[in-house]
């Protein structure tokens, strides 16, 4: 049999050696699963309704901060948002007028604040058409990669469809569940040691943060902890396991 017959049955007796070497904790009590997040991590939502025009981004590219994601066709926004500054104008017109008539005594104090009221409505009618026009353009607020895109080009959509899922730039956290019976010896600071499954290696880290708050049910407490240093080849959902290094502390 020529010999890439042969290349399936091997990668697929590698994969499964790779799986048996790999401690778990039900087989070492001392083992926590952990899962490697980003530090920001979000979903970017339409936040109105109107048909977008071409994407500025795609996936797996990254951004930086403020950088344009998308753009929505606004021309009636735009249109409505001009129709307000005149709307405030005139009113203005009218109070200052108002104002003139009332030095000689031709009009009441009641028109005079009925002319100012038109003018605080006026201007809250433009602020909103300065806000929805704001909307048309879709900016990374942080910088990071683009994980997802749920849109296409020139589609329309509603307020609130999804757009993209933005994962920050900078080193990762490591979230783990430990049993609450351990909360007495767990501290800030404490060393630990993470085993990752994709790269089957082992980094160094310390616990940031305990939870205030331990699962009733599950009988154990939420930690965060930090790499030591920023490791290139590590991504937001990797998984693996942890050990606290108590020697180290």
């Amino acid at each position: 049999m020529p010999l890439h017959h042969y290349l399936p049955i091997w990668l697929a007796l590698s994969s499964v050696a790779a799986q048996a070497e790999q401690v778990t904790p039900a087989e070492d009590p001392q083992l926590i699963r952990v899962l490697l997040a980003a530090e920001l991590e979000t979903t970017l939502s339409s936040q109105m309704s109107g048909t977008l025009g071409e994407l500025k981004t795609r996936f797996g590219e990254h951004v930086a901060k403020g950088a344009p994601l998308a753009r929505f066709n606004c021309n009636e926004a735009k249109a409505r948002g001009k129709v307000a500054v005149a709307e405030l104008a005139m009113a203005r017109q009218n109070l200052q007028a108002k104002q003139q008539l009332r030095k000689l005594d031709a009009v009441g104090d009641i028109e005079v604040a009925a002319a100012n009221t038109e003018v605080q409505k006026a201007d809250g009618a433009r602020a909103m058409g300065e806000a929805q026009i704001s909307y048309c353009q879709v900016l990374a607020p942080f910088s990071g990669h683009v994980a997802k895109v749920y849109v296409k080009p020139y589609q329309t959509v509603s307020a609130g469809t999804p757009l993209f899922d933005l994962v920050s730039d900078g080193a990762l956290k490591v979230r783990m569940n430990v049993p609450s019976s351990q909360l007495k010896n767990l501290n800030p600071g404490q060393p630990l040691e993470v085993n990752v499954y994709e790269t089957g290696k082992t980094y160094p880290a310390k616990v940031s943060v305990i939870n205030a708050r331990v699962d009733a049910v599950a009988q154990t407490v939420e930690l965060e902890a930090r790499f030591d240093q920023r490791f290139p080849e590590l991504m937001a959902g990797m998984s693996g396991t942890a050990r606290f290094d108590h020697d180290r502390e």
